[in-house]
């Protein structure tokens, strides 16, 4: 019969090794997110960023919504199950790809229509959120595992609001966005949480992908708001 090694979750090792494995996770959170900015610069300087946002506009908007929503779910989903390295990376590299393009209408429509620096703002606003969450969840004794089934009831109505809006012409507005936001950070809460408390020391690339995924999430819709105050979406 063969041995099957069981990893330990990180926070059962000493004290150093909890620190190269919180270190692994935040150095690959910090590369996807200069990796994201960087497809999404080449994107912008070669001319692309704008066809490919018209086209995806010429869908539906809410499908964009839509679309963006599952892919940050099924990224969770593959943060949770993907057991190899390679499996690991594979899924950050595609989630970090899908969300460059995906993150294209409405970048384009931050830069084109606002008068400069919402896109900047929304990424402070964003940075600081997280920032303030994560030093929440590292510095409080509380396990905010207890949100993951609110989390994902939250999403799965989100969705249907998204596909109701998208069918009977509805406008989802402002008060959208502020709970999506408000789910974002709870997303924040329960992923960091699970980092500091059930992944296995060899699952720090899940993991980042994990955190990146709610990073996005918060803002894209911090983004929406800003863009939606500033007159370049309407949606």
């Amino acid at each position: 019969m063969q041995n099957v090694q069981v990893l330990r979750p990180a926070a059962s090792l000493d004290a150093e090794s909890r620190t190269a494995f919180l270190n692994r996770v935040y150095v690959h959170l910090f590369g996807a997110v200069v990796a994201f900015t960087l497809i999404e610069v080449l994107l912008f300087k070669s001319g692309l960023a704008l066809p490919i946002a018209r086209a995806m506009l010429g869908t539906s908007w809410l499908v964009v919504l839509g679309g963006f929503t599952i892919v940050s779910w099924i990224a969770t989903h593959a943060a949770h199950r993907a057991t190899s390295l390679g499996a690991q990376y594979a899924a950050l590299a595609a989630y970090v790809l899908a969300e460059a393009v995906i993150f294209l209408p409405l970048l384009v429509l931050a830069q084109v229509a606002s008068h400069g620096g919402v896109i900047e703002s929304a990424a402070l606003v964003t940075l600081l959120a997280f920032g303030g969450l994560t030093a929440v969840a590292f510095l409080t004794p509380t396990d905010f595992s207890f949100l993951g089934a609110a989390l994902k009831y939250a999403f799965v109505l989100a969705l249907v609001l998204i596909l109701a809006a998208s069918v009977f012409g509805l406008q989802l507005g402002t008060f959208f966005s502020v709970a999506m936001v408000a789910l974002a950070g709870g997303a924040i809460l329960y992923d960091t949480s699970n980092v500091l408390r059930r992944y296995p020391e060899d699952r720090y690339v899940g993991a980042s992908l994990e955190l990146f995924a709610s990073v996005a999430l918060m803002f894209w819709y911090v983004l929406r708001l800003f863009a939606a105050g500033s007159g370049a979406e309407g949606g």
